[in-house]
């Protein structure tokens, strides 16, 4: 599939078939995951893979599902075959920035601009929602309000952060979600040349 076409064939989807997905096609998206830029390359980013069923369960449940069935009737991120949660390590970030070739000429580490650790990660998830395009599946994103409990219940060490959980299956028919009737902001209106 041609980039352009895999951009714009990707979509957010909340209903997926329970087929499952071969491991193999797993690793091989999550290998274009982690190929991306990282300050530093300091290449903090990991990835936790849930599919086991009842894993998937606790999953959405501390990700707030039962609320978006109360709402909407039916469950997303736990009936997906896949749920990969991505995560990321601040901590990876400080060290790397304190090694000779990244301190400033005084010894000290840079002051951040912004978190590039979550650009860093942010990079993984867009990459990961394009290779699950290319490899003809469909994913959702969800964050984590109940960040704590994931942590323990996947055992992802306290330095490292989840950012959020990334649904992924063969789509099943969906309805629309209602947002999109806001349309996509014209071109001209998010592209500034030369100035803003």
């Amino acid at each position: 599939m041609e980039f352009a076409e895999v951009v714009r064939k990707r979509r957010m989807v909340r209903h997926f078939k329970p087929d499952p997905i071969d491991p193999a096609v797993v690793t091989r998206m999550l290998d274009l995951a982690r190929r991306v830029p990282s300050a530093g390359y300091t290449q903090g980013q990991s990835f936790v893979v849930v599919t086991d069923p009842d894993m998937r369960r606790a999953v959405g449940k501390l990700c707030g599902e039962d609320e978006y069935v109360a709402r909407f009737g039916h469950r997303w991120i736990s009936e997906a075959p896949v749920q990969v949660i991505p995560c990321v390590s601040e901590a990876a970030y400080h060290a790397r920035y304190q090694e000779p070739d990244k301190l400033r000429p005084d010894g000290t580490e840079i002051e951040w601009p912004v978190p590039f650790w979550f650009m860093d990660i942010g990079m993984s998830v867009m990459t990961l929602l394009l290779a699950v395009v290319d490899e003809g599946l469909a994913a959702g994103y969800a964050g984590i309000p109940e960040t704590a409990a994931l942590r323990d219940l996947l055992g992802i060490p306290p330095e490292v952060t989840p950012v959020g959980v990334i649904p992924i299956g063969y789509p099943a028919p969906d309805v629309p979600s209602p947002s999109l009737k806001r349309g996509r902001k014209p071109l001209e209106e998010v592209v500034h040349w030369e100035r803003w």
